[in-house]
């Protein structure tokens, strides 16, 4: 069985000034630099409050950019030293592309909730 779920998705796609800052802080050599294309293949996507329309979404990921921004940049690198300094709105939207979808349909049979079958009785077994 399908079954909306009551949230939103967010997809943040790299835009060229994150590549420069990943070629220019991470890469090792030459060898190692990313283009473009092969690091809008993997995307992260992060799922919100529900939203009715694409602007709710973009004003929710207004209001969340810091956090967002950190999540993108932490997963090339956790260590801070290499962020840039200031991490402003006007430099998340310069840095990436958004995708807003405001209906999540899931697809899987599991509708998350556990029944009692599913749950493993971990308890010893008793030898009278």
């Amino acid at each position: 069985m399908f079954y909306v779920v009551e949230r939103s998705i967010v997809v943040i796609k790299p835009k060229q000034p994150l590549l420069d800052w990943i070629n220019s802080s991470l890469a090792i050599s030459e060898g190692t630099m990313l283009t473009l294309e092969s690091i809008r293949i993997d995307c992260n996507s992060y799922l919100i409050p529900e939203v009715d329309a694409i602007e709710d979404g973009i004003s929710y990921v207004d209001d969340n950019f810091e956090a967002l921004f950190h999540l993108e940049l932490a997963s090339w690198s956790e260590d801070q030293n290499t962020w840039p300094n200031e991490l402003s709105l006007k430099m998340f939207w310069e840095w990436f592309d958004i995708e807003i979808s405001p209906t999540l349909i899931d697809l899987t049979e599991d509708n998350g909730v556990e029944t009692e079958s599913d749950v493993e009785d971990d308890s010893p077994e008793t030898v009278h």
